[in-house]
C-alpha cells in the first residue's frame, strides 16, 4: 500500500516534462541553420573538442519487420529487404561529408547502432557500412561500440560480424516477459529465445549486455513485473535500462489500441518502486535516470570516479562533446549546437544523394544555453551540481519557491546554490531539471509533446 506522502508527490509531479536528453529540448530549437552554417559550426567544434577528445557516432536504422505498438521511435515497417543497400549508400555518403568537415582523420571513441531495428539489416550489409566508417578513423583504445538487437532476428552471424568489427556491447529490447503484455504491445519474444541469443553473445565474446525493460505497459501489475525480473535475473545482464512507458497517443496512434489497459499513475509508480527494489536486491546500482548496472560495470566505475557522461543515447563513459548522428532522423550534438536529419528515409536518401540540405531542424547554443546544458548534464549524471549565478539570477520567484518546496519534501537539498538530489528525488529528477529550463521560461509552449514524468 502506497503511503499518503508518495501519493501526494505523484499527484503533484506527474506532469509532462522533457527527458532532457538534450538542452535546449528539441521543441525549443530556435535558430535554424542552413547547411553551410552547420558545416562551419561542425568545423569549429571539431577543432575545439573533437581532435583531442574524439567523437562518438550514432547511426539510425529505421526499418522494422513488424510494428511494436508501444514504440515512439522513428521507424518504417516493411519486410522488403531491398531497402537496405540504397539506405546504407546514403549513410556512407553523409559520413564522407563529415570527414571533409573534420579536415583530418577523427579519433573514434564510440559507435551506437539504433533504430528501428539495426538487425533488420543483414550481417553483410552492416559489415559493408561499418568497415568503411571504422577504417576511415583512428579507433581509440578505450572505445565503446554497441548496438540495439531485437532478440527475434539477431543471429549468431550478426553477433560474430559485429564482434569482429570491435563491438562488445549489445542492448536487447525485452520490455516485458509476460505473454499478455507482449501480445498487447505486439512484441512477442519468448524467454527461451532471449536466453539463447544472450548465451550466444557471451560465447562470442560480448562483455556487456543490456536489457531494456519498461514499466507502465498495458496489463502490467506487481506479480507480472516480479516474474519478468526473476527471468531477467536468470540471465543477469550487466546493465538494465528501466524506462517509464511514454504514452503519447496523439503522436503515436498505435498506442490507442491498449489505452484502457494501462496502470494508473499510482500503480505505475508502485511498479517503478518494485523494480528499483528488486534491482537493488539483485545487486545492481542506480547509475542515473532509468539506468542500473552491476558494481563492476564501467558505468558504475565512471560514476564513482566522477567521469560519467550522458548524450542522446543514454549514459556513457566517453566524455566526448561531439556525437555525430548519421541516417534518417538522427540528431547530432556537437556541444556548440544540434542538428536533426530528415525523418523520412526516402527523403533523407534523396537529399543526401542530391547534395541538398537534409537538416529539418537545428540550433546554435548561446552562452546561456551552454550554462544550463552543462548544469543539467551534471545534475543528471552526478545528482549534484553548483547553480551558476547567471542561471540563478534568471530564475523567476515561482521556480525558486518550487525548489524550496522540493527541499521541504526531501527531494533535494539546496544550500549556497549547491543542489543535491536525494535518493527519493531521483524519481522526480526530470521535474527538478525542469525548474532550471530557461528556454521553457522564455518561450512558453504547450507541454503535450512531452511524456509525463512518472
Amino acid at each position: 500500500m502506497m503511503d499518503s506522502k508518495k501519493e501526494r508527490l505523484i499527484q503533484k509531479y506527474n506532469t509532462p516534462v522533457p527527458r532532457y536528453t538534450s538542452y535546449p529540448t528539441v521543441p525549443f530549437w530556435e535558430n535554424q541553420l542552413d547547411l553551410n552554417s552547420w558545416d562551419e559550426l561542425v568545423k569549429k567544434a571539431f577543432r575545439l573538442y573533437g581532435k583531442e577528445e574524439g567523437i562518438n557516432l550514432y547511426i539510425h536504422f529505421p526499418f522494422c519487420e513488424s510494428l511494436c505498438t508501444y514504440c515512439g521511435c522513428n521507424k518504417y515497417i516493411t519486410k522488403n529487404h531491398s531497402v537496405e543497400s540504397p539506405y546504407l549508400e546514403a549513410v556512407k555518403k553523409e559520413w564522407k561529408t563529415y570527414l571533409k568537415r573534420f579536415g583530418s582523420k577523427p579519433k573514434l571513441k564510440g559507435i551506437h547502432l539504433g533504430g528501428g531495428t539495426p538487425t533488420f539489416f543483414s550481417p553483410e550489409s552492416l559489415h559493408s557500412l561499418l568497415d568503411e566508417i571504422i577504417s576511415s578513423c583512428d579507433v581509440d583504445s578505450d572505445k565503446e561500440f554497441s548496438f540495439e538487437g531485437h532478440p527475434n532476428n539477431t543471429t549468431e552471424e550478426h553477433l560474430s560480424t559485429l564482434f569482429k568489427l570491435g563491438f562488445d556491447r549489445v542492448s536487447f529490447g525485452i520490455q516485458d516477459f509476460d505473454p499478455k503484455v507482449q501480445k498487447a504491445i505486439h512484441r512477442i519474444q519468448p524467454f527461451e529465445r532471449v536466453a539463447q541469443i544472450t548465451e550466444v553473445a557471451r560465447k562470442i565474446g560480448f562483455t556487456s549486455i543490456n536489457f531494456d525493460l519498461i514499466y507502465g505497459l498495458p496489463h502490467q501489475n506487481k506479480e507480472t513485473l516480479t516474474q519478468t525480473f526473476q527471468k531477467v535475473m536468470d540471465l543477469k545482464p550487466e546493465r538494465i535500462a528501466f524506462y517509464s512507458y511514454a504514452h503519447l497517443p496523439t503522436l503515436f496512434k498505435a498506442q490507442k489500441s491498449f489505452e484502457s489497459f494501462l496502470p494508473n499513475e499510482n500503480e505505475k509508480r508502485a511498479l517503478y518502486e518494485l523494480g528499483k527494489d528488486l534491482l537493488t536486491e539483485y545487486g545492481y546500482e542506480e547509475v542515473g535516470m532509468d539506468h542500473f548496472a552491476l558494481p563492476e560495470d564501467s558505468l558504475c566505475i565512471a560514476k564513482s570516479e566522477g567521469t560519467l557522461h550522458r548524450n542522446f543515447m543514454g549514459y556513457t563513459t566517453s566524455p566526448s562533446k561531439m556525437m555525430i548522428g548519421l541516417g534518417a532522423t538522427s540528431i547530432s550534438d556537437i556541444h556548440l549546437g544540434f542538428a536533426q536529419n530528415e525523418k523520412n528515409h526516402k527523403e533523407y536518401s534523396s537529399k543526401i544523394n542530391d547534395g541538398v540540405d537534409h537538416l529539418i531542424r537545428s540550433h546554435q547554443n548561446s552562452h546561456a544555453d551552454l550554462l544550463v546544458k552543462e548544469f543539467i548534464l551534471e545534475l543528471i549524471c552526478h545528482q549534484e551540481a553548483v547553480i551558476d549565478s547567471e542561471i540563478w539570477n534568471k530564475l523567476p520567484e515561482l521556480n525558486r519557491r518550487k525548489l524550496a518546496e522540493m527541499q521541504e519534501e526531501g527531494l533535494i537539498s539546496l544550500e549556497d546554490r549547491r543542489i543535491e538530489v536525494s535518493d527519493e528525488g531521483m524519481a522526480f529528477i526530470r521535474n527538478i531539471c525542469f525548474q532550471f529550463d530557461l528556454k521553457m521560461l522564455e518561450t512558453p509552449k504547450a507541454k503535450s509533446t512531452f511524456s509525463k514524468s512518472i
